[in-house]
């Protein structure tokens, strides 16, 4: 049994309910267990990032949730919480466009530091705001992007915050998700990681939604190892 003071990532299971969706993948600490008069136990968290927290002392009013102890996974001691979130976007039936999701599929399958999430968004946007708000310093999307570059060429961008985290220009949006609109919906409910990055490759055509492929061109195909060595790259920087 989860004892107060523990720290645990919360899971629910309803998943259609707002608040729901809101605390699923957050940390938290066990503040105390209630029973009900049905004798079923109730785990009393404090989100860890949760603005209001504070607002009320011990067994006053303040943000405080209600969840089963079947929906929090327990966090060893001296775990990292959540760190770094690498996010593939991208439509698989769309030729090139798929590239960001055949990166993330590659590092699924190798070993990632403590911390790190590596999630296949494809299209869905909304999904990808949510988890924006999980509790991450830093997210590292994963994307076709038209640079003017030679096909398969990878690169690295850092969006300007303060100019409304523009990436300078560069095309993200053949896939009918927009990151950057994604990212400023984040940040406008206050929920966006500090640190933002780009890893691109130039694709070999533009794509459109009348494009069926679902295979990468030779040259993206190619560049696949590299991004994949380059976000290795990067996740060594943000968790040493």
């Amino acid at each position: 049994m989860t004892a107060p003071g523990s720290r645990v990532r919360l899971r629910p299971r309803g998943g259609a309910d707002v608040f729901d969706l809101a605390l699923l993948g957050r940390t938290a600490t066990v503040e105390r267990v209630e029973e009900d008069m049905e004798g079923g136990l109730h785990l009393v968290v404090a989100v860890d990032d949760d603005p209001g927290r504070g607002l009320g002392a011990r067994n006053q009013l303040g943000h405080r949730f209600f969840v089963g102890p079947d929906e929090v996974e327990p966090l060893a001691d001296g775990e990292p919480s959540r760190t770094v979130l690498v996010a593939g976007i991208g439509n698989v039936f769309h030729g090139d466009d798929g590239f960001g999701v055949e990166v993330v599929r590659r590092l699924e399958r190798r070993p990632l530091p403590k911390g790190v999430d590596v999630t296949d968004f494809g299209i869905r946007g909304i999904d990808l705001m949510y988890a924006l708000g999980d509790g991450y310093e830093t997210v590292v999307l994963v994307d076709a992007a038209e640079r003017g570059h030679a096909p398969g060429t990878v690169s690295l961008i850092e969006p300007d915050a303060a100019g409304g985290l523009d990436f300078g220009g560069v095309a993200v949006d053949a896939h009918g998700l927009d990151p950057a609109k994604v990212l400023r919906l984040a940040r406008d409910n206050g929920r966006a990681p500090s640190r933002i990055l780009l890893v691109a490759c130039e694709p070999s055509s533009r794509t459109t939604d009348a494009t069926w492929e679902m295979e990468l061109s030779a040259a993206v195909g190619a560049a696949v190892d590299e991004a994949v060595a380059l976000i290795e790259r990067l996740l060594g920087g943000e968790l040493a």
